[in-house]
C-alpha cells in the first residue's frame, strides 16, 4: 500500500489513491522530471509473488503501452522496481461514463451517437494493433472536462496472439458478449457487442439483462433475446436501433465484422437518422428465438464466476457455490409457470374458436340450419332494441348541413372532431364517421365526424409556369405554400432568367418543385489551374488569369504546409470547366498549438563580482531577467523576473523551472538586462519542448 508522499524512482510522488481494482490500485501522483500529473497503477501486494499473475500484468501493460490515440488513456512506462510492479499512464480529471449516465439518465440521442463514435475511435486504434480490450463498459471510459471521451484499461486487455487466445474470458458480466460468458475463443466482435450494451444503456438508462448473480446475468446473455430499446426510449431512431441490435447479436458472425463498419453507420446516423440503411447479417432478428446452452457451458459459467475471486474466503465460495445451485431451479421454476400459462391460453382458445364452429353458444336449437339460425338472431336483435336506443345512420360522402339533419331526425347530434385532406371526398363533405352504420347508439347521444378538406394538389400546368421569369414562377408557387428548388441550365436559344421546365407535375403545400432555369449560352470551357502549394494571394490572381473566380475558402491546421498556403483544390488541376465558375480551395491554419504547450527550463548562477562591490565603480546594481525569442524575424520579449536591485551579494540566481515560450517556437534566449542602460549582461540559450496540455 504507497501512501502519500512516498517516491517510486525519485521521480513520482504519490498524492492519493483514486481508486482499486481486483487486481491493482491506482494513484495519482506527480512526475517531477517533467511536471505533469500521471496515474499509477499498482499491481496488488497478493498477486506479486505469483510468477503468472506478474507475467501477465507485463503482458498486458506492454500491449497497452504500444498504444496511442486521443480516444485511449495513454501509457506512458511500465516499471519494476523489486516486488512493485506497476504503469505509469495519463491521467484524466473527469467523470466516467457510467457515472454521467447515473446523473443524467437517458441521453440525448446526439450526444450517446458522439460519445460512441469516439469510443469506437478508440477501440479501432487498438485493433489495428491486435488489441482487444475484453473489457469495454462505461466505467471504463472517461469524459474530461473538455467532453473527449477516453477509453481505459486496455492494462486488462491482450493481445490477440496464439499465446493467450487460450485463455479464460474476462469482463464485466453486464458488459460481456455471450462468447465470453461460455469461456470461449472471443475476438474484436467481443468488444463491438461489448459497445452495443454500452449504447443500449447510454439512451435507455439501464442494462437490457439483469439479474441476481453473476451466473444469471450470463445466462441471460447467451440464452435471452434482447429487449428493443426503442421501447424504453421511443424517440430513438430505427437506424440507431438497428446498430444496437447488430451490434448485439448473439453470434459473432452476425454484428458488424469490424469496428470502422460500425463507425461509419454511427456517422451516417448523425446525418439521416430516420433512414433504415442497416443492413442485418441475420435478417430480422427473431425475438422469440431461445438459445440453449450445454451442461459443459453452464459449468464454464459457474466456475468462471469464482475464477476471479481469488481473494474470497472459503466460507463466501460456499455462499456462492448455494447461489448457483440455486439458479437451474429458479429457471425450470419459471419455464414451468410459462407453460401453463400458455397451455391455459391455448386451451381457451380451442374452446372458443370450437364452440363457435359447433354452435355451443347459440341461442337456438341445435337442429337448425345456418340460415335459419342467422334469421333467428336478426329478429332477436330488433326486437330487443330498447326505446332509448337508435341505429347509426350512414352519413359519408354527405354535405356537412345534410348530414347534420340527417343524424337530427335519428335523434343524434353531429360534432365535427377534425378536418383532413382527401383527393376523393369533396371539400364540406363527410371523410368519416367515428361511429360506423348500424351501431346501435343511444338517443340524444353526440357522435363524431371527420370533415374533407378537398384536394389541396396544385396542377402545375395551370400556372403556366414554363418561360416565366424564374422569380415570378418562384413568388407564385411559394404563395401555395411550395417550396421551390432552382437548377440552372445553359440554353443558346432561351434567355438566361426564364423558366425551361419543372417537376413533377403536381405538388402539395410542404412539398418541393424543382424549377429549371436558363443560364443563356454555355460558357467555353478552360483548363483548371494547379493553385496547390501557392500562397492565397497568388491563387486568386491565377484563377482571374484562368477566367475562373473565388469559391469556398475552407482552413485546417497543418504540422507541414505554411500558414496561408493552398493545402487542396476541389476542381482537379487540368481538367475543364466553364470559364466564370468558382473554384474551391483549402487554405492551411500552420500547425495546430491549441493542444501543445512550449516549456524549457534553466538553472544557472550569475557572478556579479565585476559589476558590484569593492572592485567596481557601484556597490549596486539594478537587474531583470526576460525571455527572447524570435517569431517571423522579430524578437518577441517576456518578463521573467521584475527589476530588482542587487547590493552585497555577488551571485544572481537564473533559476526557472517552467518557461512557457511562444507556441511552435522551439528555441530562445533568457538574458541579465542592466535596467540603467538596458544592456543585455549575459545571456543564456535554451531549448523549448512541446507538452500536451492536460
Amino acid at each position: 500500500m504507497l501512501r502519500p508522499g512516498m517516491f517510486l524512482q525519485d521521480r513520482y510522488e504519490i498524492l492519493e489513491e483514486i481508486g482499486s481494482g481486483g487486481m491493482s490500485d491506482v494513484y495519482k501522483a506527480r512526475c517531477h522530471k517533467l511536471n505533469r500529473l500521471v496515474a499509477i497503477k499498482v499491481l496488488k501486494e497478493e498477486f506479486s509473488s505469483d510468477e503468472s499473475f506478474v507475467s501477465k500484468f507485463k503482458m498486458e501493460a506492454q500491449a497497452a503501452a504500444g498504444l496511442s490515440h486521443p480516444n485511449i488513456v495513454n501509457v506512458y512506462d511500465v516499471i519494476d522496481e523489486g516486488s512493485l510492479h506497476y504503469i505509469v499512464m495519463e491521467l484524466i480529471e473527469g467523470v466516467t461514463l457510467k457515472n454521467y449516465i447515473a446523473k443524467r439518465g437517458k441521453l440525448d440521442v446526439k450526444e450517446a451517437v458522439g460519445i460512441s463514435i469516439q469510443v469506437a475511435q478508440g477501440i479501432a486504434a487498438a485493433h489495428e494493433r491486435n488489441i482487444i480490450h475484453r473489457d469495454i463498459k462505461p466505467q471504463n471510459m472517461i469524459i474530461s472536462r473538455d467532453g473527449k471521451v477516453k477509453v481505459a484499461d486496455f492494462g486488462i486487455a491482450r493481445a490477440a496472439t496464439a499465446q493467450t487466445l487460450s485463455s479464460a474470458a474476462m469482463g464485466s458480466v453486464h458488459y460481456i458478449s455471450p462468447e465470453q460468458a461460455r469461456g470461449g475463443y472471443s475476438d474484436a466482435r467481443s468488444d463491438i457487442y461489448s459497445l452495443g450494451i454500452t449504447m443500449y444503456e447510454m439512451l435507455t438508462g439501464r442494462l437490457p439483462f439483469e439479474g441476481d448473480n453473476t451466473v444469471t446475468v450470463a445466462l441471460a446473455h447467451l440464452e435471452e433475446p434482447i429487449t428493443r430499446p426503442s421501447h424504453y426510449n421511443p424517440a430513438i431512431p430505427v437506424s440507431l436501433e438497428s446498430i444496437i441490435l447488430k451490434c448485439t447479436e448473439k453470434k459473432p458472425e452476425y454484428r458488424y465484422a469490424n469496428i470502422n463498419e460500425l463507425i461509419a453507420d454511427l456517422k451516417y446516423v448523425l446525418v439521416n437518422p430516420d433512414e433504415n440503411f442497416v443492413t442485418m447479417n441475420s435478417g430480422e432478428p427473431d425475438y422469440s428465438e431461445t438459445i440453449t446452452i450445454s451442461p459443459k457451458e453452464l459449468d464454464v459459467i459457474n466456475k468462471g464466476q469464482k475464477t476471479y475471486k481469488p481473494s474470497a474466503s472459503p466460507g463466501r465460495r460456499r455462499q456462492e457455490a448455494v447461489d448457483d445451485d440455486d439458479v437451474n431451479p429458479k429457471i425450470e421454476k419459471l419455464m414451468t409457470a410459462v407453460g401453463i400459462v400458455v397451455a391455459i391460453l391455448i386451451v381457451a382458445i380451442l374452446i372458443f374458436v370450437f364452440s363457435k364452429l359447433g354452435g355451443l353458444f347459440s341461442l337456438g336449437s341445435g337442429g337448425k340450419t345456418p340460415t335459419t339460425t342467422t334469421e333467428s338472431v336478426a329478429v332477436t336483435e330488433s326486437t330487443s332494441l330498447a326505446d332509448t336506443e337508435v341505429y347509426m345512420p350512414d352519413v359519408l360522402n354527405l354535405p356537412e348541413d345534410i348530414a347534420e339533419a340527417k343524424l337530427k331526425d335519428s335523434t343524434l347530434v353531429m360534432k365535427i372532431s377534425g378536418y383532413e385532406d382527401s383527393e376523393t371526398v369533396e371539400k364540406g363533405y363527410v371523410l368519416r364517421q367515428e361511429t360506423p352504420e348500424g351501431a346501435v347508439v343511444s338517443k340524444y347521444s353526440t357522435v363524431n365526424v371527420i370533415l374533407s378538406n378537398g384536394t389541396n394538389t396544385v396542377t402545375l400546368a395551370e400556372l403556366s409556369l414554363t418561360g416565366l421569369n424564374a422569380e415570378a414562377a418562384k413568388s407564385l408557387l411559394e404563395s401555395r405554400q411550395i417550396v421551390v428548388a432552382i437548377n440552372e441550365e445553359s440554353n443558346e436559344t432561351v434567355e438566361k432568367g426564364k423558366v425551361l421546365r419543372y417537376e413533377p407535375e403536381k405538388a402539395k403545400p410542404g412539398e418541393t418543385v424543382t424549377l429549371t432555369v436558363s443560364s443563356g449560352p454555355a460558357a467555353p470551357l478552360v483548363e483548371v489551374p494547379n493553385i496547390t502549394g501557392v500562397t492565397d494571394e497568388v491563387a486568386q490572381e491565377m484563377m482571374a488569369d484562368y477566367g475562373f473566380i473565388k469559391g469556398e475558402v475552407t482552413e485546417e491546421f497543418s504540422d507541414t504546409i505554411p500558414a496561408g498556403t493552398v493545402i487542396s483544390q476541389v476542381a482537379v488541376a487540368g481538367t475543364q470547366l466553364a470559364e466564370g465558375s468558382p473554384i474551391d480551395y483549402t487554405l492551411s491554419k500552420g500547425p495546430d498549438y491549441s493542444s501543445k504547450r512550449y516549456v524549457a527550463s534553466i538553472s544557472e548562477t550569475y557572478n556579479l563580482t565585476n559589476l558590484i562591490g569593492p572592485g567596481a565603480d557601484s556597490s549596486s546594481i539594478q537587474v531583470s531577467i526576460r525571455l527572447k525569442q524570435m517569431v517571423n524575424n522579430e524578437p518577441v520579449y517576456k518578463e521573467l523576473m521584475q527589476p530588482k536591485t542587487i547590493t552585497g551579494q555577488d551571485l544572481l540566481p537564473v533559476n526557472f523551472p517552467s518557461i512557457e515560450g511562444v507556441p511552435g517556437v522551439e528555441t530562445g534566449e533568457v538574458e541579465i538586462i542592466d535596467v540603467a542602460s538596458g544592456a543585455v549582461i549575459k545571456s543564456y540559450p535554451i531549448k523549448f519542448f512541446a507538452m500536451e496540455i492536460e
